[in-house]
This record gives C-alpha cells, sequence and structure tokens, in this order.
C-alpha cells in the first residue's frame, strides 16, 4: 500500500510539470504570434498615419515673404490704373475754369446793316485745358456802374465748354434792336469777366470794339453762353 502511493503521487507530478512546460511553451508561441502581428500591422499602417502634404513653391514663397504679396498687389493697381487712364479720351477730365488771364477776347460785327450783333471770341492762350463757364460777363461803360447784360437760357450748350490750348469759343452779343430812333450810345471798348467754379471771377478784360465803334442801346442788350461754334436758331435773340 505504501509503495502505491508513492508511484502515484510521482507520476502527478510529472504529469503537472509536463502540462505546465507545454502550458508555457504554447504561450511564448502565442505571444511570439502577437508581436510578429503587431510589427507587422504596424509597419503596414505607419504611412497611412502621416500622409504627404505637398507644398507648392507659390504657397511656400507667399508664406516666407509677405511682402510679395503686397509688392504684387500695389503692381496689379498701378497697372489697372495706367489702363484706365489709356481708355479716357483726350480732355475727359475736369479741367479749372479759365480765368481772364487764360483767353485772349475779341469782338467782331455780325453781318447785317444796321449791326445788331457782335461775336465775342475767346481763344486759349494758356498752353492748359480750361474750362468756359456760362457766358461771358460783359459791361458797357464803367465796370463799377455799367448794367450787367443778361444772359439767354436758349443758348446755354448741353455741356460746360473745355477749351484745350489754342482753342476758340463763341458767343453772340446783342447791342441794338436796329431802330433808327433808339437811344443808343457810341462805345469803342467795353469790359468783359469770366465765371468762376463758385460765381463771378476777379478781375476783367478790356476788349476794344470793331473798327468805328458799337452803338448800343443797354435796354435790348443780350448775351449768349460760351459755345464751341454759333448754332442757328440758339444764338439767334
Amino acid at each position: 500500500m505504501r509503495t502505491y502511493r508513492t508511484r502515484t503521487t510521482v507520476l502527478a507530478a510529472v504529469t503537472a510539470a509536463l502540462a505546465l512546460s507545454l502550458t508555457a511553451c504554447g504561450g511564448e508561441k502565442g505571444t511570439a504570434a502577437q508581436a510578429g502581428a503587431g510589427a507587422s500591422g504596424g509597419a503596414s499602417a505607419a504611412p497611412a498615419a502621416a500622409p504627404s502634404v505637398t507644398v507648392t513653391p507659390s504657397a511656400s514663397a507667399a508664406a516666407a515673404d509677405p511682402e510679395a504679396d503686397s509688392a504684387a498687389a500695389s503692381a496689379g493697381t498701378r497697372t489697372a490704373a495706367a489702363q484706365t487712364r489709356a481708355t479716357k479720351k483726350p480732355g475727359s477730365r475736369t479741367a479749372p475754369a479759365c480765368t481772364v488771364r487764360d483767353v485772349k477776347v475779341t469782338a467782331a460785327k455780325q453781318e447785317g446793316v444796321p449791326t445788331t450783333h457782335i461775336t465775342l471770341t475767346a481763344t486759349n492762350v494758356s498752353g492748359r485745358s480750361c474750362t468756359l463757364l456760362k457766358y461771358p460777363l460783359i459791361a458797357f461803360g464803367d465796370i463799377q456802374t455799367a448794367k450787367d447784360v443778361p444772359s439767354v437760357a436758349k443758348s446755354r450748350p448741353a455741356t460746360a465748354v473745355v477749351l484745350n490750348p489754342g482753342a476758340p469759343a463763341y458767343a453772340a452779343v446783342r447791342i441794338s434792336g436796329g431802330g433808327v430812333h433808339e437811344d443808343n450810345r457810341v462805345v469803342s471798348s467795353f469790359s468783359v469777366n469770366l465765371f468762376a467754379a463758385d460765381g463771378p471771377a476777379e478781375g476783367s478784360k478790356v476788349v476794344s470794339a470793331p473798327a468805328g465803334g458799337i452803338a448800343v442801346n443797354d435796354a435790348v442788350a443780350k448775351t449768349g453762353y460760351w459755345t464751341p461754334e454759333l448754332r442757328n436758331g440758339a444764338d439767334e435773340f
């Protein structure tokens, strides 16, 4: 009985040791397999975890040098402004109002006997463009006391007259009614002033009357607006 128990105990111990050995071997193989699988999976997932980013040269340059963007924008603005100027017609920009120093004013009799009208011609002698505003401010007599010659509205042009250097403009002026018994007086010279943007300009110009003088009736005298050319109908008054 004692011998049997001893053998049985030894056999159980050997069986248990063998089972432990097999379990250890299986665990090491499983761990190695898992490690291999983990290494393999990690190697294949690495590219997906870090996608490549392509930076274009222009984007890189803009990020590195913000002043380049500002310079390019300024160049584009200058180019657009130059193109705008190129499309404008000559004389399309606003010219300052003509002064009495900018123009030469002369007077000539219109056809017909007796003389009832004269034509004023204002020629730009300034060397730059200027705008001839409204109508001539005429005083037949002393400029301080003479009656202002009224204007005729129907002779007003559609747009202001811009005179380029050397260009003329005209104004028709009625000086009498042509009657024999009118209360006329002979005038050998008279004063002409111009308009500024905010009203009558400073100063005036003395204009010589046509040869022999002109007979003026202050009661009927009228003036037309400055126009690039005299127009039949609008300048007949």
